[in-house]
Parts: structure tokens; C-alpha cells; sequence
């Protein structure tokens, strides 16, 4: 379990290291939705796979709003990638630094906190994560239908805003 915990650790900081180290809104928002998904599955490995799940559709729809406004806004016909040689300096760089903190703290510090929810108590009858579900249901069921619409909306908005002259993502910024 560790060794799957651990590669989804590493495929988190390698997507956020994506994001931080490219200019081009198309391949952030990739390096995103990785760093989203590996990132809940992480929580999923520790013990909270409907929080994971619940966290990762809220985050994509929360995504598909920002990528449809930044995809909307950048004209530029042919985006840096992760190959080109100014976003791989940047590249180097943030994996140097991590590379350095890992260094810095050392393995040992994390390896004593590998244990799920549901291994600290010796009987447990529910998951760890079961009575958040029921209690975000009963007392919050209003605000997660609030926050579905609101999230609509904000798509709306974004492309609305983009839209310019009917002439959408084709007119210069």
C-alpha cells in the first residue's frame, strides 16, 4: 500500500511541477487535472475514498470552467510544451527544489504516516469517511445543489465574457 501511496505521491509533485513550470494555459490545465487525480487518489489511500471522489468532481468542474476561460483568452497559435527549452530549464529547476526539500527533510520523517483512517481504531464498524458523507447530505444536501448551480454559472459567465464580438477564442487579446 505504501508503494502505491508513494508513486501517487511522486506523480503529485511531477504534475504540480507541470503546472508551475509551463506558460501555456493548455498543458497547465492538463498538469492539473493530473495533480487532481493523483492527488485524490492519495486521500482514496488513506482511507477516504467518497471525500476523494467527491473532491475530484468538484475540482473538474471547478477546472472545466478555468480552462474554458484560459483556452478562450490565449491566442497564441502554437503554445510552449514541456519540450521546449525554456520550460524545461524551469522544469529542472522545480524538480532541483524538490529534490532539495526531499533531501533537506529526509525519508524518514514521512514514513511513520502511512496508516488509513480505518486502522486506528481496532473495530470499527463504518469508514472513516462514512459519517462525513451522511452529515454533508442531511444538513449540507442545500449548499451542495448551491454549489452545483454555482459552478454552472460561473461556466456560463466565462464563456459569455470570452465570447467578445461573436468571434470568440479567434480574436486578439
Amino acid at each position: 500500500m505504501s508503494y502505491i501511496t508513494s508513486l501517487f505521491l511522486c506523480g503529485l509533485v511531477a504534475g504540480l511541477v507541470g503546472v508551475a513550470s509551463n506558460p501555456a494555459p493548455y498543458f497547465a490545465a492538463l498538469g492539473l487535472v493530473v495533480a487532481a487525480g493523483l492527488g485524490c487518489g492519495v486521500l482514496a489511500g488513506c482511507g477516504g475514498p467518497y471525500l476523494s471522489l467527491t473532491l475530484f468532481l468538484i475540482y473538474l468542474g471547478g477546472m472545466l470552467v478555468v480552462f474554458a476561460y484560459s483556452a478562450a483568452l490565449a491566442s497564441d497559435p502554437y503554445p510552449m510544451s514541456w519540450g521546449d527549452r525554456s520550460v524545461g530549464g524551469y522544469l529542472v529547476a522545480y524538480l532541483g527544489v524538490v529534490a532539495g526539500g526531499y533531501w533537506w527533510w529526509g525519508q524518514s520523517a514521512f514514513e511513520s504516516s502511512w496508516v488509513s483512517v480505518d486502522q486506528v481504531k481496532e473495530l470499527a464498524v463504518t469508514r472513516g469517511d462514512m459519517s462525513g458523507v451522511a452529515l454533508m447530505y442531511s444538513c449540507g444536501g442545500g449548499m451542495l445543489v448551491v454549489s452545483g448551480w454555482v459552478l454552472l454559472l460561473a461556466l456560463v459567465v466565462a464563456l459569455e465574457v470570452t465570447r467578445g464580438l461573436s468571434r470568440g477564442g479567434l480574436r486578439a487579446v
